[in-house]
């Protein structure tokens, strides 16, 4: 079973295979209909298409974020339909070092199902021949198995913030209040430590070995519990990231807060830090 990353080798072998299913989550923030064109024009053999916004996200009310997460109950319907129970290894790539496909990764996680890795260095590390148009998958019975300490949600949130270590995966300029391209307000939540998930990666987009990792984590979490630290980013998308390279450091027990800074500064109620 691979459970955080998965090497090229190791998925080429396995192509084909009905208990394997490989999943595209390209996506492009600006532009949230590139990346399934793309998709249809070249991907990973065998692999379906994951739209961030239809398929990884919830309906949006206004005050929820960007990419609410959906339901326990579309989550595991969704997971049915791509072909995926118990017996199923989950593959997931993006063409971004997994800075997407470890939002489903997580999601994944969340529902109990272990049995998933994010491909270590992506589409772009593919030396194989892609395929053309639209695939799909024989559809199974997912069983949802919720692990609802891998969450914080944001009553919680609001009431604890100040007992837990909160760590923000977006870029620097960001959480810094300096740019905002995509949220109303800019800066970060109060007492937040800046980790971009960017920095998670090498050159070639691949993750960092997993000592360095440890290392940049053990800086700032110190001697803190490590169920006491909070990621989260934009639109707990990239937050994912952060998640998934503890999992490869061997930290564990980190929450997501899915609604994330879109969430958060939608009420202007809330404080706001820059700096």
């Amino acid at each position: 079973m691979h459970s955080d990353l998965i090497p090229l080798n190791a998925v080429g072998t396995n192509l084909g295979s009905d208990d394997w299913a490989v999943i595209d989550a390209r996506f492009y923030l600006p532009k949230p209909d590139k990346a399934e064109a793309e998709y249809l024009e070249a991907h990973i053999p065998g692999a379906v298409y994951a739209h961030l916004d239809r398929d990884l996200s919830g309906p949006l009310t206004g005050t929820n974020g960007r990419h609410p997460m959906a339901s326990v109950e579309q989550m595991a319907d969704r997971f049915s339909k791509w072909g995926i129970d118990e017996n199923v290894q989950v593959v997931v790539y993006d063409n971004v070092g997994g800075q997407f496909a470890a939002r489903l990764w997580w999601m994944l996680r969340y529902l109990g199902h272990d049995a998933v890795a994010v491909l270590d260095g992506g589409l772009p590390a593919f030396d194989g021949k892609l395929q053309r148009g639209r695939n799909e998958r024989t559809p199974r019975d997912f069983t949802a198995r919720v692990r609802d300490a891998m969450r914080i949600d944001l009553d919680a949130l609001a009431s604890l913030r100040h007992d837990r270590l909160l760590i923000d995966a977006r870029a620097v300029e960001r959480f810094r209040g300096e740019k905002e391209p995509l949220d109303p307000v800019a800066g970060h939540i109060p007492g937040a430590k800046n980790l971009p998930c960017s920095s998670n990666l090498t050159a070639e987009g691949r993750f960092v070995p997993a000592d360095e990792l440890r290392a940049r984590f053990d800086a700032v979490f110190g001697d803190r519990d490590t169920t006491e630290v909070v990621s989260y980013c934009g639109s707990g998308v990239t937050a994912c990231h952060n998640l998934l390279a503890m999992e490869v450091a061997g930290i564990r027990g980190a929450r997501l807060y899915p609604g994330s800074w879109s969430e958060w500064c939608a009420d202007k109620s809330r404080p706001v830090e820059t700096g």
